[in-house]
């Protein structure tokens, strides 16, 4: 961790916050999702760059230590293809791996679909392919109590969170999303009423690494994580048959509460999600949480060096 250098790199008029470690001639870029920051692929940026690749994560606009772009709420998921292809640019790199998780998949996969010469590979954890707009979560199918509906709300979210510091917001957050069960609120409670007071930590999240992520959402807020991605998702995003024709490996933990979203599993079980990543291969971890890849890094580790490590670039 502490041979992990940090920047600030100038990309599309803002500057973003980047952490790299790593010299190796192929570019390993992790795109983290929420609640998450850079700090998120801690392990994973350590392991490729002990296995020779150039580890790079950063924390998206409106996230962190990253700047906040002028008009938040006009933000999409497109915004970030866009912000993806100008750091590729700003540090020289041709061609990149992406490693996405949670909502850092989608960019990860469209960008790999709408720029296929600039990524040599996908790898995500607990999204599959998913298209923003009116189908990418079916909300219709889920209680009005299901967390994304709620966010959704404009200025719900705000005033849940507002009634906590951050830290305990991240803290729940962590802890609710670790669990197996979809967050669903009762129609007299808010997301964060979900959470248990007495529960611990999970026990591979650390009260330092609770105070790191703080210390970042501190700095950003929830604003513009409010609205990429979740006030965006449903925007049509103009596209009706995108195509990820480079390799990709999916990694879904199975106690993750989101292989539960209707629909989730058959679409990927099915080999259905493959329809839009036909070279796609799907592994399996069957204790893995939300947060597979802080919760088994080595696991999540081993799968993903395995994998750059075959692919001819």
């Amino acid at each position: 961790m502490e041979n992990i250098k940090h920047s600030d790199v100038q990309v599309k008029g803002l500057k973003l916050h980047v952490a790299e470690i790593g010299t190796g001639s192929k570019a390993v870029v992790f795109l983290h999702g929420f609640p998450e920051i850079w700090y998120t692929w801690r392990h994973q940026m350590v392991a490729v760059a002990n296995s020779g690749y150039r580890a790079i994560a950063f924390d998206f606009r409106g996230y962190g230590l990253s700047e906040q772009p002028p008009q938040p709420e006009k933000e999409t998921m497109f915004d970030l293809i866009d912000e993806i292809l100008g750091l590729l640019d700003a540090l020289n790199i041709t061609k990149a791996f992406l490693v996405g998780k949670d909502f850092g998949s989608i960019p990860g996969y469209l960008t790999a679909a709408l720029h296929p010469e600039r990524v040599a590979a996908v790898i995500n954890l607990g999204i599959p392919f998913i298209l923003p707009g009116e189908s990418a979560v079916r909300n219709d199918l889920l209680p009005k109590g299901f967390y994304i509906t709620r966010w959704q709300e404009p200025g719900r979210a705000e005033a849940d969170f507002g009634r906590f510091d951050v830290k305990s917001v991240i803290r729940n957050i962590y802890t609710l999303f670790s669990s197996s069960e979809i967050p669903i609120a009762a129609d007299d409670q808010e997301i964060m009423d979900l959470f248990d007071p007495s529960k611990p930590l999970p026990p591979w999240f650390s009260e330092e690494d609770l105070q790191t992520y703080a210390s970042l959402y501190e700095k950003s807020g929830f604003r513009y994580p409010l609205q990429v991605p979740y006030r965006s998702l449903n925007k049509d995003c103009g596209l009706s048959e995108p195509k990820v024709s480079v390799p990709a490996l999916l990694i879904m933990g199975e106690k993750d509460y989101v292989i539960k979203f209707p629909g989730m599993e058959d679409y990927i079980r099915s080999g259905a999600v493959k329809q839009f990543v036909p070279d796609m291969e799907i592994t399996y971890i069957p204790e893995g949480s939300h947060f597979v890849h802080e919760q088994v890094p080595d696991k999540v580790n081993q799968l993903i060096i395995d994998f750059l490590d075959k692919q001819n670039v």
